[in-house]
């Protein structure tokens, strides 16, 4: 277990390094800094394990090369991608002002700097909202799913799938929704928005399509990289959806951009570190119900944050959410294996 979550450690190590050198540049101190840095990872771990169960889901079928890309460069996009860059371009388009002025903004008034970015949250909501949804539907539509947890509703819902189309469709029903409760100044953004997050989907999904490959030998090697990198692609917009709201309920902690990438970008890392962990002991084997428990904690996060769009959810409640499905298909996989063993 050490070995999975080493790298980690030693990069939560410099982060809590490069807190404390901050602090003590800054008003806030040292004590505070690290203080802040560790419940901001937190914050993140909570509101992304069931990201890495659904990533180990995904993982495990991908190559070694794969797998190590997803370590080595899939970090650095989550962790300065998302958690610093992503936002400074959020805010840099949304306020008209040039990349420069944004660094400048978010050193020097961060409140401004959290002002501009809380205000464009019903947008990001609507994005990520309806790329999780569409992570979740799937997984609950998917035909070929053989294992049920909760039994008598997932059967009668693969047995309502009878086409294929049948998650786009809800996701188009949800959007054009939005126009009957999101408030009118934000009703094209939050539309435009929505319709992106399904798309982006949708073109994921293509990737991944286009290269599955019936052939044998070279060729199939081959397509089984270009898999890989659908795959890793996948990964990566899902962290990406997820690290939405982590970003945005971090400014409700701290208004220092540092201290919030630093905490943020420790949290990333041990989601990784846990997907990793989930593979190597075959965890996702040993507990049949995780994987479901994850995916219905990812269509409760995307209801909340489509609720977003109106409405701000604390981000105590989607973490207890998460991690409250998490440990009932814990449970209930612990309950079936004593059930067969018996």
């Amino acid at each position: 277990m050490i070995r999975d979550f080493r790298f980690s450690l030693v990069f939560s190590a410099v982060c809590l390094g490069l807190a404390a050198w901050w602090g003590l540049q800054s008003p806030m101190g040292l004590w505070t800094a690290l203080w802040l840095t560790a419940v901001l990872a937190i914050l993140e771990v909570s509101l992304s394990f069931d990201n890495a169960v659904v990533n180990a889901g995904v993982l495990r079928y991908m190559s070694p090369l794969w797998r190590q890309l997803f370590l080595t460069i899939g970090i650095l996009i989550a962790v300065f991608g998302m958690r610093l860059v992503f936002p400074i371009i959020i805010v840099a388009v949304s306020a008209d002002i040039g990349w420069g002025e944004t660094v400048r903004l978010a050193l020097q008034q961060p409140d401004e700097y959290s002002r501009v970015l809380t205000g464009v949250y019903p947008v990001i909501s609507a994005f990520g909202g309806m790329f999780l949804l569409l992570v979740f539907l799937n997984f609950l539509f998917d035909r070929n799913k053989e294992t049920h947890w909760l039994g008598p509703l997932e059967r009668r819902m693969v047995r309502a799938a009878k086409f294929d189309e049948i998650s786009v469709f809800i996701a188009l029903v949800v959007v054009f929704s939005t126009r009957w409760w999101v408030p009118e100044a934000e009703q094209t953004r939050v539309f435009v928005a929505g319709i992106a997050g399904i798309l982006l989907y949708l073109a994921v999904d293509a990737v991944g399509a286009l290269f599955e490959s019936e052939e044998a030998g070279d060729a199939a090697v081959a397509a089984m990289h270009r898999s890989g990198f659908a795959s890793f692609l996948y990964l990566e917009v899902l962290d990406a959806s997820f690290s939405f709201d982590g970003v945005i309920g971090a400014f409700a902690i701290t208004k220092d951009v540092v201290i919030i990438m630093l905490g943020l970008a420790i949290g990333a890392i041990f989601v990784r570190s846990m997907t990793v962990y989930l593979v190597n002991r075959g965890t996702l084997e040993a507990y049949v119900y995780l994987e479901h428990g994850a995916h219905y904690a990812i269509g409760a996060l995307a209801a909340i944050m489509i609720l977003g769009t109106v409405a701000h959810v604390p981000e105590v409640v989607t973490g207890l959410i998460g991690v409250g499905f998490i440990a009932a298909a814990v449970a209930s996989s612990v309950r079936e294996r004593r059930r067969q063993s018996g």
